[in-house]
């Protein structure tokens, strides 16, 4: 059965007055993240506008609604979804999910749609936080992470990859209402909750983001690719950590991934171990595949990749500390994305090589 054999849901009204059950969210970029997170909101009751820059996609949430796919099935709820000239604001509480590249166009397009006291949640990969702050002003954004196995299949259908981390907070670490109300509105998806260490989370993620942009160079499942190369996928997160302590940021264990299993001063078994419980609990997943390969093997789009590392690059030089591997694989992942190169595990040896040659 597809999104189009059954007939939407319209979301169920608020059980009570209650105004926590009420608030609305505008929710940018209704691909993987966003779409998901706005399925469940609007399902809880939430009133929910997506805004997605893809016409075929706001035209079969307009006509379908929103369905998501998951492992007890598919369900539908309707939801408004505008593209972006046609959405007018004011917005009081933003859900930014588009990809990190995207930030600068989105953030000047919420600016001047923003109400006086309203907010944006950064919920992308990398680090956006700072540039979203300069467009909207930084008291008005606030900082999260997210870490959701998710897909969109086909207009109007997102496919669920089941409950991840999900962790909001201020990005001077503060306590605050808002992060509070956006949290307890997010336990409609899953486990999300508050954190005072954002940037704890987004750099640990940058380090395991580094592992599954890897394993894009090649066609095969992540967790095979990991198994397969646990010193080079070690090497490349331990780079991208080094930064991290140079800088300061205490990083933060999430699901199955333990960043201290690879920091440079982590022990051989201490490692191995870390990648034992990474790989296993991606062998659970429905997604065997990152996004990175996604975008470039289905959906022939510019990847993330460069908006990721290259402030971590930049980070790196600044501390004087060589980061070999991450330059070296992104421009081999810049090869594949262009067409140069195929996709093949031979990029993956390459790199092998480099890391076994600095090594010495």
């Amino acid at each position: 059965m597809t999104s189009r054999d059954t007939e939407p849901e319209p979301a169920p009204e608020p059980q009570s007055a209650d105004a926590d059950a009420e608030r609305a969210y505008t929710v940018v970029g209704g691909g993987a993240i966003g779409g998901t997170l706005a399925f469940h909101l609007a399902r809880a009751g939430h009133p929910v506008l997506v805004v997605d820059a893809d016409p075929a996609h706001v035209a079969a949430v307009e006509e379908h609604g929103l369905t998501l796919l998951g492992p007890a099935g598919e369900s539908t709820v309707r939801v408004r979804a505008l593209t972006p000239d046609r959405a007018e604001g004011p917005f009081e509480r933003v859900l930014l999910c588009v990809k990190a590249q995207a930030t600068a166009e989105a953030g000047r397009w919420i600016a001047p749609r923003l109400a006086a006291d309203g907010f944006v949640v950064s919920l992308q990969n990398g680090l956006n936080e700072r540039l979203l702050g300069e467009l909207v002003g930084p008291e008005r954004t606030v900082g999260a992470f997210v870490n959701l196995f998710a897909d969109v299949v086909e207009p109007g259908t997102v496919r669920d990859g089941g409950a991840g981390a999900l962790v909001v907070g201020e990005m001077d670490g503060r306590d605050s209402e808002r992060v509070e109300q956006v949290v307890a509105d997010l336990q409609a998806w899953g486990p999300a909750r508050a954190t005072p260490n954002v940037p704890g989370y987004l750099w640990s993620k940058l380090g395991f983001g580094a592992m599954l942009t890897a394993t894009a160079l090649a066609d095969a499942p992540m967790a095979d690719l990991i198994d397969a190369h646990r010193p080079l996928m070690s090497a490349l997160a331990g780079e991208v950590f080094a930064v991290a302590t140079a800088l300061g940021v205490t990083l933060e264990p999430f699901d199955a991934f333990d960043p201290n299993g690879y920091l440079p001063a982590a022990e051989p078994a201490q490692r191995e171990a870390a990648t034992d419980r990474l790989v296993a609990w991606l062998r659970t997943q429905p997604k065997d595949r990152s996004g990175i390969w996604r975008d470039i093997a289905v959906r022939h789009r510019p990847t993330e990749v460069p908006h990721h590392y290259g402030p971590v690059l930049a980070a790196g030089g600044a501390h004087g500390l060589a980061l070999p591997l991450l330059d070296a694989m992104m421009r081999a992942l810049s090869r594949v994305e262009s067409g140069e190169s195929a996709m093949a595990e031979a990029h993956l040896k390459e790199l092998e090589a480099i890391r076994t040659e600095v090594a010495k």
